[in-house]
Formats: C-alpha cells, structure tokens, sequence
C-alpha cells in the first residue's frame, strides 16, 4: 500500500454514469440491519438472479408491493366470485 495517493485526476461519483445512478436509486432509501432466514435469502438470490438484479432491489420491490397491493378481504373475494359466477349465467 502506497503511503499517498494522486487523486489529482480522480472524477466525482456524480460524473461516472454507473456511480451517479446508483446514487440516484439509493436517494430516499435508509441502510439498516435486518435478520432473514437463510431459505429467505437464497430463495431471492436465485429469483434476482434469474431477473438479473441485485436481491436486495427484488426484497424491496417484493414488500413495496405487499404494501400497496390491495388486501384481498372476504368481501372482495365474494364480490369477485358473485362477479365471475354472474359471467357464466
């Protein structure tokens, strides 16, 4: 390891495509720790591969998604069967 280093011609983060879109994607998220089971984590770590993204983006799409999906309720359920059942008459 060198004792100094020449950042002389070193370029900002915002500057390098690849750095300045990671940058953009990680604006409004928060790092934190959080304990998964291993089946959990291997099970997404395939999923992402076979999607080519990183499994921590496919875990945080997949709760965003738990999160603004609407909950299916008995009442919505009846609705839905009342209706598929009515196309059939």
């Amino acid at each position: 390891m060198r004792k100094e280093y020449d950042f002389s011609k070193a370029k900002r983060a915002k500057d390098v495509p690849h750095l300045a879109r990671l940058q953009a994607e990680a604006k409004g998220k928060t790092r934190i720790t959080i304990m998964l089971d291993n089946f959990v984590i291997e099970a997404f770590r395939e999923l992402a591969e076979v999607e080519g993204i990183g499994y921590q983006t496919l875990i945080n799409r997949t709760l965003r998604q738990a999160l603004t999906d609407e909950q299916i309720t008995e009442e919505s359920l009846r609705r839905v069967i009342r209706e598929e059942i009515g196309r059939y008459k």
